[in-house]
């Protein structure tokens, strides 16, 4: 479920060629642009590359200020499995994904969007277009959304059979699956590890979330069995005391927390992860959690700072600063202050959306007025969370002072903000799906 790429590839023409591969031939972009075009244009036209909480939303809203444009929706998967609450699955809090998946049937259908279903292989900046194998589609603005890639090439040992033996499941769908099977096949008395990166990286609370959830799982089922986490920070987020209070209390003796362990290197077949200084972590079941940067085609096209993981932007309209009418949400983008996480890839997704309609109707742009909350579950009944408000300063995002905030440390909320939190995700893949 990983794509590969590498952030540091410029945008010039031979660098882009070679990123297509001897398919597109010859030197210089005219054998891209004679390529089929998949849908011939009729009107003035956005494309949307990914489908998930940005890219959907980011469709759904420019169709909904102005009919007039046409919308192409490209992802490469028939569904989407929400990366948000996956550790509900994991944790056995769910008996299946079912409530973690959407289509987008009535997305297409309620909003005129075309949906394209491929797998995008470069995008010429130049020539503005689209490359799937199926062919090219033109664009007068894009707006991507592609989520994360792993920076497998720092790790290693790390091959194309580790994450199946020592599964990331940051990418929700079949990862997710197997990791939750690999605990329900775990003997009584084993040990699982959870392996998180240095920030930044997608989603900053839920390394937390897992590894509680996990704990919840073995307290019920497999009393005798323990889990570590393998922390590569110090600090990430300021909920870590309250996921630390619960810890102390509800899963003492089961859960071990070692902070500041990052991992280097690892080793397959003996699911042994290597950590600077060379210690060694060894066990039953692990999550290793891969350093992230920008999804893959963000770096193909030549969107990714030079010495950097993310896409630089605007932070006005979410424009691209390396190239010109390239919009960049999510996770993928460099938005300051607004932590990578699926609410802030929605809210993201209408200021953007706004914004490229009134660039294509030569009118005024808004500053990004943005909330993000996160929520983290402590077991199958209470929750956490995390809260920001995010606005526009000196061409950067900043979060609005006294704004926001976490939940009481004294857990006096948890059982409400835990029904806040299904239906926050019931609401927001509504949102994204219709």
């Amino acid at each position: 479920m990983r794509d590969e790429g590498d952030e540091k590839m410029a945008a010039d023409r031979r660098t882009f060629l070679k990123l297509l591969g001897a398919g597109v031939g010859a030197a210089g972009l005219a054998p891209v642009s004679r390529a089929a075009e998949m849908l011939p244009r009729k009107a003035r036209r956005v494309v949307v590359v990914g489908g998930g909480y940005g890219g959907t939303v980011a469709a759904k809203y420019v169709r909904m200020m102005d009919p007039s444009i046409e919308v192409v929706l490209v992802e490469r998967n028939q569904q989407y499995f929400s990366c948000p609450f996956s550790n509900y699955y994991i944790g056995g809090l769910i008996p299946d994904m079912s409530p973690l998946t959407i289509g987008y049937a009535r997305l297409a259908a309620n909003h005129g969007i075309k949906f394209v279903q491929a797998e995008v292989t470069g995008i010429d900046p130049a020539a503005k277009v689209v490359v799937t194998a199926g062919g090219t589609i033109a664009y007068d603005r894009l707006i991507l959304s592609p989520g994360v890639e792993f920076r497998l090439h720092e790790i290693e040992g790390y091959d194309d059979k580790t994450d199946q033996v020592m599964p990331h499941a940051w990418a929700a769908g079949k990862q997710t699956i197997l990791l939750r099977q690999q605990l329900e096949a775990m003997k009584d008395g084993g040990t699982v590890i959870v392996s998180m990166p240095l920030v930044p990286y997608r989603c900053p609370l839920g390394p937390y979330e897992r590894v509680t959830l996990i704990a919840h799982y073995l307290k019920r089922h497999k009393p005798r069995s323990k889990v570590f986490m393998l922390d590569a920070n110090t600090e990430v987020t300021t909920m870590k005391p309250l996921f630390v209070k619960a810890w102390e209390e509800q899963y003492k003796g089961i859960l071990e927390y070692v902070p500041a362990k990052r991992v280097t290197a690892v080793e397959t077949g003996s699911r042994t992860l290597l950590v600077e200084g060379l210690e060694d972590h060894t066990a039953d079941v692990v999550n290793f959690i891969p350093p992230q940067r920008a999804g893959a085609i963000a770096g193909k096209a030549g969107l990714v700072e030079a010495e950097g993981n993310w896409c630089p932007v605007d932070a006005t309209t979410f424009e691209s600063t390396l190239q010109k009418d390239i919009h960049v949400i999510g996770d993928s983008c460099n938005a300051w202050a607004m932590p990578k996480s699926g609410y802030s890839a929605n809210s993201q997704a209408k200021v953007c959306a706004t914004n490229v309609v009134a660039l294509m109707n030569g009118k005024e742009t808004v500053d990004l007025s943005g909330i993000n909350v996160c929520y983290g579950a402590i077991n199958d009944h209470e929750s956490v969370s995390i809260a920001g408000v995010y606005r526009v300063s000196h061409d950067h995002i900043v979060a609005v002072p006294d704004s926001g905030g976490i939940s009481p440390v004294d857990f006096s909320q948890t059982r409400l903000e835990h029904i806040y939190a299904e239906s926050w995700l019931k609401n927001i893949l509504l949102e994204m799906s219709t």
